[in-house]
């Protein structure tokens, strides 16, 4: 789910999946954020993170 507006992502993890530094990716928002992932927790890192455009 993404945190900022709380809609899906296309990203799947498991229960014993652990991320850190993880640019989670909303195509529905169109934003990207920091995430760490540790025992189903997610903790955002920095909800400002800009996408790369070109």
């Amino acid at each position: 789910m993404c945190p900022m507006c709380g809609r899906k992502t296309r990203t799947k993890i498991r229960k014993d999946t652990v991320l850190v530094n993880f640019p989670l990716f909303c195509p529905k928002c169109r934003k990207e954020t920091l995430i760490d992932l540790k025992q189903g927790n997610i903790i955002i890192k920095e909800p400002d993170a800009q996408t790369q455009s070109r």
